[in-house]
């Protein structure tokens, strides 16, 4: 299984890129008020999102960032069938986590990120 040669996170509302690569949603919920065919997402795992609860306690919170992270890499160690999965199919291309939120540091996509960083 190759590594991605780079992971990236980007909002759905900003514009797909050639230099995208792997475009994948990792939220939950499909983003209100964006259409499948806007997005260019090439997957959607929603296995590896935070779980519900988790998502509504942080509530994008940034004072409760370093104990969401935390706590949602925890959640993620117990899935590691699904992060295996994910990084297999970018196949060493560069792979974009999209999410909806509207924090570009404070977010799941940024915290899988972190977390795939240190799985490698």
């Amino acid at each position: 299984m190759k590594q991605p040669s780079r992971i990236q996170c980007k909002r759905v509302q900003d514009p797909a890129e050639p230099s995208d690569g792997y475009r994948v949603l990792v939220d939950r919920v499909w983003p209100r008020g964006i259409k499948k065919e806007a997005l260019k997402a090439d997957d959607w795992r929603k296995d590896l999102a935070p779980s519900t609860e988790l998502r509504k306690w942080f509530g994008h919170d940034p004072a409760r960032w370093a104990a969401f992270y935390q706590k949602f890499h925890a959640e993620l160690r117990q899935r590691p069938e699904q992060v295996d999965s994910l990084l297999a199919a970018c196949d060493g291309q560069v792979l974009t986590l999209l999410f909806a939120a509207r924090d570009r540091e404070h977010n799941n996509a940024e915290a899988l990120r972190m977390f795939l960083l240190d799985h490698e």
